[in-house]
């Protein structure tokens, strides 16, 4: 069975049920007056609903149409050029993307824009694409965003312009800001909107992306219980509300919604995505077989086409995590990247994830020299992306470095060494934020100190770095387990009954019987 004749979700067939459900319904409500010709304004709005689903193929025929049909519709070519930015959770985007959203720019120009405001949205795109080949991604990205609050500003009453900007606010957001500061002022202005349009798709999409971190997801629930059902039509919105359920453990949510959004994908960037969510959800509740059948479907996929790293993403990590997650240390050491004629050249943070990988595995089982050679590629990856000016990747390459080097040294017979190397590097993972690109790290950092603690006998202090790294990643097995085995071999009784028990409750729709299992009920009496 592949993953594509998987069913919907019920809420997804619900919202696409025979009740009179419109094409418009189908991607969400949105409210964009134009002045173009009456005939095109609801097939202008309902491109810009898919735009905001970052169904980017869709919504980009759809604003064509309205050109060619009203070709005084100026606007439209800026619906172009806001579906060429692609997911800015992905940027910078391709330098093609970059040369033919410039284009797009200049047709809207050319086309002309009867009124103000829409000038100022074209002015307002046109700050991203303008001199991309000698002015740095962060730069435009910045003036881009500045643009979108000064029309704001200049148009108070103008929903989609408040939408839009809080989108540029959350696509600029630091990673190292632990304060959330952008993320929340966009969550202000989105739950205003939400509350006059509680059908907007960009709405409960943004929120969603807006409160995609440990300490604020909760606030995010509402929004991803919502979505789907909002836009059911559109693929991205199946797969968005996974992000929330992701990050509270809700794997059996996350399931659903990955299943669904795989099942309406039709391209391999969104596909892969889906899966990476996929994989991990399966593999937090020990459905192993399903997972598997994710990993042989990713490796039967035709030839690639790839034009961002995302793609290359997943294809490192579902393999990586089917052996990591299930401590099979043999099987991380063999990994091998996907396809000879894959370009891993031009994304060194994807090929990075399964080096790690490997890198990790030769470690655990022994092989320091195979894992020395990995980790100084993960150096040289590293170093890649720090000439590329790809900042927030160097560092988390950079970070998978440090942990492979203290494996290494673990390996190698020095404890006390490795302890270091990594408490010091699950410091600095916490320091910053995963990107949406990834369900969660491979292995959590903080999570393997602990490990690397229960290896050296010293279970107390195992079990707070279990904890502290379940307070990030909740919910995951490994975690659960080892806090379990923890308490434990530290005499807490009681705490490692909680963790058995909650181990045993997260597989209960396993479809395999991990030893893990085994040791719980053990425990437990049953």
């Amino acid at each position: 069975m592949t993953v594509k004749s998987l069913p919907l979700t019920l809420a997804v067939l619900l919202a696409l049920g025979a009740g009179g459900v419109t094409a418009q319904d189908k991607v969400g409500t949105v409210h964009f007056p134009t002045s173009c010709s009456a005939a095109v304004q609801g097939d202008f709005e309902r491109a810009v609903a898919m735009l905001h689903s970052f169904w980017f193929s869709a919504s980009t025929a759809a604003f064509a149409a309205v050109a060619q049909a009203d070709p005084g519709c100026g606007i439209a070519h800026w619906g172009v050029a806001m579906n060429l930015l692609g997911n800015p959770f992905g940027w910078p985007p391709s330098p093609k993307a970059l040369a033919d959203g410039w284009a797009a720019v200049e047709r809207a120009k050319t086309a002309g824009a009867k009124t103000q405001r829409e000038r100022d949205y074209i002015a307002a795109i046109e700050t991203f694409y303008k001199d991309a080949d000698t002015v740095d991604h962060r730069t435009r990205a910045l003036g881009y965003r500045q643009a979108m609050e000064q029309l704001t500003a200049r148009y108070p009453d103008d929903r989609e312009a408040a939408v839009f900007y809080a989108l540029a606010l959350n696509a600029t957001a630091l990673p190292t800001d632990k304060t959330y500061a952008d993320q929340l002022k966009a969550a202000g202005i989105l739950e205003k909107v939400f509350a006059a349009e509680p059908q907007h798709p960009g709405v409960a999409h943004y929120l969603i992306h807006s409160y995609d971190y440990p300490p604020i997801a909760e606030k995010g629930l509402t929004a991803a219980r919502r979505y789907a059902a909002i836009a059911p039509a559109a693929p991205h919105a199946l797969h968005m509300p996974s992000h929330i359920f992701t990050r509270r453990g809700f794997w059996g949510e996350s399931i659903e919604a990955n299943r669904a959004s795989i099942n309406a994908i039709s391209s391999h960037f969104d596909q892969l995505h889906a899966l990476d969510y996929l994989a991990y959800a399966y593999l937090q509740t020990a459905q192993d077989a399903a997972a598997k059948r994710v990993v042989d479907q990713v490796s039967e996929l035709p030839k690639v086409n790839v034009e961002h790293f995302v793609t290359g993403f997943a294809l490192a990590t579902i393999p990586s995590r089917y052996a990591l997650e299930r401590g099979r240390w043999a099987d991380a050491a063999r990994l091998e990247l996907f396809g000879k004629e894959f370009p891993w050249s031009r994304f060194p943070q994807s090929e990075a994830q399964l080096v790690f990988a490997r890198a990790l595995g030769a470690a655990r089982g022994g092989d320091a020299a195979a894992a020395r050679r990995d980790t100084d590629r993960l150096g040289a990856l590293r170093d890649a992306l720090a000439a590329a000016k790809v900042g927030y990747w160097a560092e988390q390459v950079d970070i998978q470095r440090a942990i492979a080097s203290a494996w290494v040294a673990r390996a190698e017979g020095k404890r006390d060494e490795a302890l270091v190397l990594l408490r010091a590097a699950a410091d600095r993972e916490n320091a910053t934020e995963k990107h949406p690109v990834t369900p969660g790290p491979l292995a959590p950092a903080r999570e393997l100190l602990a490990e690397m603690l229960l290896e050296a006998n010293e279970p107390a202090q195992a079990l707070r770095e279990f904890e502290a790294s379940m307070r990030v990643e909740p919910n995951r097995f490994r975690g659960l387990y080892g806090a379990a085995r923890a308490a434990s071999l530290a005499g807490d009784q009681t705490k490692a009954r909680t963790h058995y028990s909650e181990l045993l409750a997260l597989g209960e729709k396993a479809d395999t019987e991990r030893p893990e299992f085994r040791e719980a009920k053990a425990f437990l009496g049953k």
